[in-house]
């Protein structure tokens, strides 16, 4: 059953404005350990591609944070939440804290998508209410 749909639209520009103005801190407050990691040694490498990064990593937190309904408020913040990836490439929310704690207590499972094209990033969630079904007395 689905709890939530979230989805967000942002401006690389932007992403690249609160970079020159706040430098890493604006980063260091959006990722985790793992992605900042990541985006430290993409941004070296390839700066375009750091900043790309940072954006679909805000817009899919942006994402998550509506499909759940809580916006970004308590237990919901922006490092206790993170986007990992599969083996295969498709991306993951992996929770940390008290943020996995609640969402695993209300039974929740998300799903997200990311993209990104030049001075866009978007994401979109789909959080389900997992629901067990109750075993049914077969009809002979």
């Amino acid at each position: 059953m689905i709890y939530g749909i979230g989805t967000d639209i942002c401006d690389v520009r932007r992403i690249r404005a609160s970079l020159a103005r706040h430098g890493d801190r604006f980063a260091q407050k959006i990722l985790s350990d793992a992605e900042l990691a990541t985006w430290k040694s993409r941004s070296a490498r390839w700066p375009e591609q750091g900043l790309r990064y940072l954006a679909t990593r805000f817009s899919a937190k942006e994402a998550f944070s509506k499909a759940i309904g809580l916006g970004m408020r308590l237990p919901m913040t922006w490092r206790l939440c993170e986007i990992g990836k599969l083996p295969s490439g498709q991306p993951v929310i992996v929770l940390h804290g008290g943020l996995k704690v609640w969402f695993e207590g209300q039974g929740l499972q998300a799903h997200v998508t990311v993209t990104d094209e030049t001075d866009y990033a978007a994401s979109f969630v789909v959080v389900e209410k997992m629901v067990e079904l109750a075993s049914k007395p077969r009809q002979i």
